[in-house]
């Protein structure tokens, strides 16, 4: 079960990442991530509030994860958000996701013991999402290696993030989940309203988007926080990271990107990482 949840995060957050990429191409990264956090955070709020399952007594026990989780969130997805509108779809996504090794060197380190098909599978998760950028790796000027390096800071932070996240849920998931949501939403406003003269206009057709945007990241975190409670979080986190091979596709089918082999042989191998480590 922890599998299939990881991986359904994994698809939730590429159909978030490209929908992000997608609309940070007319208006501020900074933009969409304010609105969209708004909107997610209201709906969040009214879920926790017909479920009253939000625990504040332990909230020593989860609260410093959940700012840490949702600082480096905002960071991530702010790198993130701005590489996609910059550069090719299907390099920066796989390269932003191999933040996934800090939370498994963590486990690891940690005394976790994934079995031999399950460190296959993370072996060919590093390689597939790699070899996923194709050879757009090579060094590159202008809009394309900052994009990337923007994707290399994406990864970093996102590494922290997802450790926290599952640090925060073993304690409480309502609880990592909206203080994580919180703490990103009072960073990105300020930062917003900061840039609100110089950014471009957010129209009444890109609300829907940004609603969706927002709700799809929402039960991509909420799914990967309950997956990471049930699962070694040394695969877990691997599973949940093979989200740039579905941005990958719905950016060939939307935007017309072209895939070389090396990146068609790496949406394959990461698709067999995923089925080693659920059948380990």
């Amino acid at each position: 079960m922890s599998a299939a949840l990881a991986l359904f995060a994994s698809l939730l957050w590429g159909g978030s990442d490209f929908l992000g990429g997608s609309i940070s191409r007319r208006l501020r990264p900074v933009q969409v991530l304010a609105v969209s956090q708004l909107l997610s955070a209201l709906v969040l709020l009214l879920v926790l509030a017909g479920t009253g399952r939000v625990d504040l007594v332990a909230a020593h026990t989860w609260l410093g994860w959940s700012v840490v989780a949702g600082a480096t969130w905002a960071g991530a997805m702010a790198a993130l958000y701005t590489a996609l509108a910059r550069g090719t779809m299907g390099v920066v996504a796989p390269i932003a996701s191999c933040g996934m090794l800090v939370p498994v060197l963590v486990a690891v380190a940690g005394g976790e013991r994934p079995s031999p098909l399950q460190l296959v599978g993370v072996v060919l998760a590093v390689v597939g999402v790699v070899a996923s950028a194709g050879p757009d790796l090579r060094p590159s000027a202008g809009r394309q290696g900052a994009a990337i390096a923007l994707a290399l800071v994406a990864a970093l932070l996102f590494g922290i993030e997802i450790h926290s996240l599952a640090q925060g849920s073993a304690h409480s998931v309502a609880g990592s989940l909206l203080g994580m949501r919180l703490t990103s939403l009072v960073l990105v406003a300020v930062v917003a309203l900061g840039q609100r003269r110089a950014s471009p206009a957010v129209r009444r057709t890109d609300v829907p988007v940004l609603l969706s945007l927002g709700v799809l990241d929402l039960a991509a975190t909420a799914t990967y926080a309950l997956a990471s409670t049930g699962g070694l979080v040394s695969v877990v986190a691997v599973l949940a990271s093979l989200y740039p091979a579905v941005t990958l596709l719905l950016a060939r089918r939307f935007h017309g990107e072209r895939l070389g082999r090396v990146q068609t042989a790496g949406v394959g191998i990461v698709l067999l990482s995923a089925v080693l480590c659920a059948v380990g």
